[in-house]
């Protein structure tokens, strides 16, 4: 068994082993030349982030997928940095949107140089993925630009919040189909295409892209609540403290709506302190704590085994290779992840 890449994926198959770092190394290389530019201040912001670690979730996504067809084809790794220079991107627009100070251990780009580098940067980032896009044919473009369409719209009704009495889970979680699905459906398609995978396993692959990219969400929204931050390296609660209202808040919220959980005094003093100020270190460690003991975190848990079983059930008719057993591996790892 040999762990591969930074998302600590255990492989069993030398082969498969040895294409998956090739591939990520290549992805890596790819991202790099990206990055570059003729101003040496703009390739240091670009590559502020890149630098900066990262899971590499979704190259990851595209090389397992590839391996339904010709993981070698040349499309592959220029694909699987067309996803991770997106995702970049929309990080430094998230940033500058949330005020961030931080990500990814290091200081935003908007807090190092302001609002107007860090928003240009990603939409540097993002020229560089389509100039990329654009030697990959018409199909391609067409399909990251609906992923990005979808993107955008999750990004926008985030914003703006649920509308017309809509049950605020459905609405987070539909918020989570765009922002974070849409550019996992794209990496598992991507990679079967670019193989030349049959349209069966293009299919699935999306599907199962559109499944675990919402459990690596709520898994995150669990981590963020029942994190210790000596194991994670995360501070716990930080989505809490910035009242970001991740899905165990809103099972609370929803239940004390319906009249649900809503009789012992700690239930009623969560809810309290939800609808207060948090940056109050005191009442944060005490929401903290009261919802690691409410079974709406529980709930969450479950929603998020279930997204991940419904991802890997989606594998099913593939063909018993080595890399349809990392993807369902992957499901596991999704879920259990501790940073």
């Amino acid at each position: 068994m040999t762990v591969v890449g930074p998302f600590g994926l255990s492989v069993w198959d030398e082969t498969l082993e040895a294409d998956i770092q090739a591939g990520l190394s290549a992805v890596e290389e790819g991202l790099l030349e990206a990055t570059k530019s003729d101003v040496p201040f703009i390739t240091d912001v670009g590559r502020h982030l890149l630098r900066a670690g990262g899971k590499r979730f979704r190259p990851l996504l595209v090389l397992l997928g590839a391996q339904f067809g010709d993981p070698h084809a040349p499309g592959v790794v220029p694909s699987a940095v067309v996803v991770e220079l997106t995702h970049l991107a929309t990080l430094y627009h998230d940033d500058v949107m949330d005020e961030a100070a931080v990500r990814r251990g290091v200081p935003s780009a908007n807090a190092r140089w302001g609002n107007s580098v860090a928003v240009l940067t990603g939409d540097f980032l993002f020229s560089r993925a389509s100039h990329i896009l654009a030697d990959l044919g018409p199909e391609a473009v067409r399909v990251q630009a609906e992923a990005f369409e979808r993107l955008v719209t999750g990004q926008i009704m985030e914003t703006v919040g649920p509308r017309d009495e809509r049950d605020p889970i459905d609405h987070y979680l539909e918020v989570l189909a765009g922002k974070t699905s849409s550019l996992m459906a794209v990496s598992g398609r991507f990679g079967a295409m670019m193989s030349g995978a049959d349209e069966s396993a293009v299919s699935i692959l999306t599907q199962y892209g559109e499944r675990i990219g919402i459990a690596f969400q709520l898994a995150d929204d669990v981590l963020d609540i029942a994190s210790d931050s000596h194991e994670s390296g995360k501070t716990p609660g930080t989505d809490l403290r910035e009242g970001i209202p991740t899905l165990p808040v809103l099972y609370v919220r929803r239940w004390r709506a319906q009249g649900l959980a809503a009789g012992s005094a700690a239930d009623r003093r969560l809810n309290e302190l939800l609808d207060g100020d948090l940056t109050d270190d005191a009442r944060h460690a005490e929401a903290l704590e009261l919802l690691r003991a409410h079974p709406a975190l529980e709930q969450a848990r479950r929603d998020t085994l279930r997204y991940a079983e419904e991802a890997r059930a989606a594998l099913a008719p593939l063909p018993d290779i080595p890399a349809k057993r990392a993807l369902a591996g992957l499901c596991e790892v999704v879920v259990h992840r501790t940073g």
